[in-house]
């Protein structure tokens, strides 16, 4: 088992065997099940998480109260956040909620500092990570400061979709990712059932359109 999950993450195959012998032996398998808390504002890490299966959502909550999703860490990633607490020995600035259960790898901060100051390879695996998500970060700035949020809506009906022409999530949910008020995106909604587009129930969308939809997202 504890090769198994070494080998979930591209890159600590290149590691060592010492290093990864370290790994096996400090890595603590953590089970959590779904819509659980796992890291708030004012909390400092205490470990680095490796996420074996399941999916969790970064977060962000206005003084106002309103939610923008950061990024998304799938089975087989790291939390970018986490990585820059860690390094930065800071403390937690957003939410992660898990989307489902979720199993993952516990590596205490020490043997985490101990690896990222001595194996050139576990750094690269590291920073390789937090750099991808970080250009993540910086393509949803740029949806949310220059694109139109009804192009922006379409595209994530589409992606959140996955292919089986429908999506529950409610109104809420879907502000919270596109990091607008409900109101807002009830109004465009509404646009798009007036149009043929959706049919939008409680906590689900039906899209009966969807090349309208790609055409409306590729703009």
């Amino acid at each position: 088992m504890a090769e198994s999950w070494l080998e979930r993450f591209e890159g600590l195959a290149a590691l060592d065997d010492d290093s990864k012998d370290r790994l096996r032996r400090a890595g603590r398998i953590v089970e959590m099940p779904a819509g659980r808390r796992i890291f708030g504002p004012g909390y400092a890490p205490s470990s680095f998480m490796l996420l074996l299966e399941g999916s969790v959502r970064v977060q962000q909550t206005s003084e106002a109260g309103r939610e923008i999703v950061l990024y998304r860490v799938s089975g087989g990633e790291t939390c970018a956040l986490t990585t820059a607490c860690l390094l930065g020995y800071d403390d937690y600035i957003a939410e992660a909620i898990s989307e489902t259960d979720i199993r993952a790898v516990a590596i205490p901060r020490q043997v985490f500092d101990e690896l990222v100051g001595r194996s050139p390879a576990f750094r690269k695996f590291v920073f390789g990570a937090f750099s991808r998500r970080v250009t993540d970060l910086c393509r949803v700035i740029d949806e949310v400061a220059f694109q139109r949020l009804d192009v922006r809506l379409a595209a994530r009906l589409l992606e959140r979709s996955g292919g089986r022409g429908s999506v529950d999530l409610t109104h809420h949910e879907l502000a919270s990712e596109l990091g607008t008020a409900r109101e807002v995106v009830s109004r465009q909604l509404t646009e798009m059932q007036r149009r043929g587009w959706i049919a939008s129930g409680r906590g689900h969308i039906e899209i009966l359109d969807e090349a309208a939809l790609k055409a409306l997202a590729a703009t």
